[in-house]
C-alpha cells in the first residue's frame, strides 16, 4: 500500500501536489469510482466527528435505537441536547471537501456516492444520487403513522414547548447532538406527531439499529457495480461502511482512503492519503484543472416562497 502522511493535516505544497498526483492516478486507472465518505469530511463545517485518530470513540456513548424507543428518558435526554445542537447543524455549510467532490462527480471522475453522514451536506454541495447509509437528520417522522416533518420545525415546537432550555450553549457534539446534561429533565416536553400525538424519531439509523434492507442492498448494488472505492473522512471502524470495502477489496477492487488516522480497512488499501478532506481534495480538483465554486444557498423553491410570505 502507498501511504502519504502528514501531522495535523496541513502539508506543504510540494507534498500536496504528489498526493494529488497520486489521487489523480487512481482516479485515472478506474472508470467506475464509488466515493464512501464519513463524518472526517464535516469536520471543516464544523461538525464534530465521533473518533480520535486511533479510531477510538470519543465521550460517552451513544443513543441506543432500542432503549429510545423503550425509555421515555432516554427520548427526553436525546431531544433536549438535539435542541441544543442542533442551531449548529442547521447552520453549516458545505466545505471545500464536499463541493471537491461535487465537480469530481460533474467531471465524471465519480460515478456513484454513500455517505455515512446524515447532515445532508454533499447535496447542498451539488452532489447528485446520494445514498445515506445512516437517514438524514433533517427528517423527523413519526414511529406510529409514518408522518414526517422537517426538523427546522420541530425545533420550534422544542423550543416554544420548553423555553427553559431555548438558547442553552452546550458544546457541539456529533449529529446534532450537543455536551448538556440537564439538572433534570422530568419537566422536560418531548415532541409529538401532529397527527396521532405518537412518538416522533430523527429520520437517522440509531447505534443499536441496522440499515434498513434496501439501504443495504443498493449499497451492495453500488459496490458490485464499481470499478473502485474512494474512502473519504471514515475511519471505517462502524460495520455497515466497513463491509462494503471488505466487499470491494474481496472482489479485487482498489480501495483508496483520504483519511487522518487509523481505518479499520489499512491492510485492504491500495493508497492512503493521511490528510483533511477539505485540503487533499481541492488539490486534486486544481490538478485535474477543475475549478470549485464558492458556495451559495440554494434559492427557495416556488412552494418555500409561497409558504414564507403566506
Amino acid at each position: 500500500m502507498s501511504t502519504h502522511a502528514c501531522a495535523g493535516g496541513a502539508l506543504p505544497g510540494s507534498r500536496q501536489e504528489d498526493q494529488a498526483g497520486e489521487l489523480a492516478a487512481f482516479l485515472a486507472r478506474h472508470g467506475r469510482v464509488l466515493a464512501l465518505t464519513g463524518a472526517g469530511i464535516s469536520t471543516a463545517s464544523g461538525i464534530p466527528d465521533y473518533r480520535d485518530r486511533d479510531g477510538i470513540r470519543r465521550g460517552k456513548a451513544p443513543v441506543q435505537g432500542p432503549d429510545f424507543r423503550s425509555q421515555e428518558a432516554v427520548r427526553k435526554r436525546y431531544w433536549a441536547r438535539s435542541m441544543a445542537g442542533w442551531p449548529l447543524l442547521s447552520q453549516a455549510r458545505p466545505n471545500a471537501g464536499h463541493r471537491a467532490l461535487a465537480q469530481l462527480q460533474a467531471a465524471g471522475r465519480l460515478a456513484a456516492f454513500i455517505t455515512q453522514n446524515v447532515d445532508g451536506l454533499h447535496q447542498r454541495a451539488g452532489c447528485e444520487g446520494v445514498l445515506e447509509l445512516h437517514g438524514n437528520i433533517h427528517v423527523v417522522a413519526c414511529h406510529g403513522c409514518g408522518a414526517t416533518f422537517p426538523r427546522d420545525a420541530i425545533q420550534s415546537v422544542l423550543e416554544i414547548a420548553n423555553p427553559g432550555l431555548a438558547g442553552a450553549m452546550a458544546k457541539p457534539a456529533p449529529d446534532g447532538d450537543a455536551h448538556l446534561e440537564p439538572e433534570s429533565l422530568a419537566a422536560f416536553c418531548l415532541p409529538q406527531c401532529a397527527h396521532c400525538a405518537g412518538m416522533l424519531m430523527p429520520g437517522v439509523v440509531f447505534f443499536g439499529d441496522g440499515v434498513p434492507r434496501p439501504c443495504a442492498e443498493e449499497a451492495e448494488r453500488r459496490i458490485a457495480q464499481a470499478d473502485a472505492v474512494l474512502v473519504a473522512g471514515s475511519s471505517l471502524m462502524v460495520h455497515s461502511a466497513y463491509r462494503l470495502v471488505r466487499a470491494a477489496a474481496e472482489a479485487g477492487k482498489p480501495v483508496a482512503a483520504v483519511n487522518l488516522g487509523k481505518t479499520r480497512a489499512d491492510p485492504l488499501l491500495s493508497l492512503k492519503i493521511e490528510a483533511r478532506c477539505e485540503h487533499a481534495l481541492p488539490a486534486l480538483c486544481r490538478l485535474l484543472g477543475l475549478v470549485i465554486p464558492a458556495w451559495e444557498p440554494a434559492p427557495p423553491s416556488a412552494a418555500q416562497a409561497s409558504n414564507a410570505s403566506s
